[in-house]
């Protein structure tokens, strides 16, 4: 019998690529879709490719959705990206980083082309625990999207076929999402999950001053292992 395919949302980051690690490990064909969305920095995108290849994914796709003509997020607009706060106020909140609705806009690129390629599983690294504060990443969206892919869909209004949202790290603490990376053999250093990186000397670093940079950071200590990749001024979340 051959593998379920499985559209998998990749941005580059540790948490997607945990994910789709994950999917792999239970047996899914993977389908790596990335939307390039406006963010400010290409080497989310880049980190994604390279994620995609070393977990094997069956292809990767980069759909272009420019949101900077909506604005609004400190990721497409002109706002500054939080730096050095601490833990209680990163939890406190929607931060400026939150991109309006970006991941009903993902979640349904990823829906589209589940019906196209015959899946019926979705899966993203939503997290719910880490403090981010996005109320997409709450697990109230991903059943609603569900019900919402049961009826705007042909195969759901015309087949009784049911979408699956697969969000495996919803309920895991940064170091649980690191541990169960590890155990997976996900190669971190190949991710990017800063805000605002920097280039120096020709490399990119992470700022280790955003949101992103610190609960990162945080994760890793938590687990008692060593965050491969480079910072600029790593700051830990007080």
């Amino acid at each position: 019998m051959a593998p379920a395919r499985a559209v998998c949302l990749l941005s580059g980051g540790m948490d997607s690529a945990v994910a789709l690690a994950i999917a792999r490990a239970e047996g899914r064909e993977c389908h790596a879709l990335s939307v390039r969305y406006g963010q400010r920095h290409e080497v989310e995108l880049t980190a994604a490719a390279r994620v995609a290849a070393a977990l094997g994914a069956r292809e990767h796709r980069v759909v272009t959705l420019d949101l900077r003509a909506l604005g609004g997020s400190a990721l497409t607009d002109s706002i500054d990206v939080p730096k050095d706060r601490a833990h209680d106020e990163i939890g406190r909140g929607v931060p400026s980083t939150y991109v309006p609705a970006r991941n009903t806009l993902l979640l349904s690129l990823a829906l589209g082309w589940a019906e196209v390629l015959g899946a019926r599983e979705l899966w993203i690294g939503a997290n719910a625990v880490d403090y981010s504060g996005y109320p997409d990443c709450r697990p109230a969206f991903l059943r609603a999207f569900e019900q919402l892919a049961a009826v705007a869909t042909a195969a759901g209004t015309e087949r009784g076929e049911r979408f699956a949202v697969r969000a495996p790290l919803l309920e895991l603490s940064k170091a649980d999402i690191v541990r169960r990376g590890l155990a997976l053999g996900v190669d971190f250093g190949l991710t990017h999950t800063c805000y605002d990186p920097l280039e120096r000397a020709g490399r990119v670093l992470a700022c280790g001053r955003c949101d992103a940079c610190r609960l990162r950071l945080a994760g890793f200590r938590a687990a008692d292992a060593q965050d491969p990749i480079a910072y600029a001024d790593p700051k830990e979340v007080a």
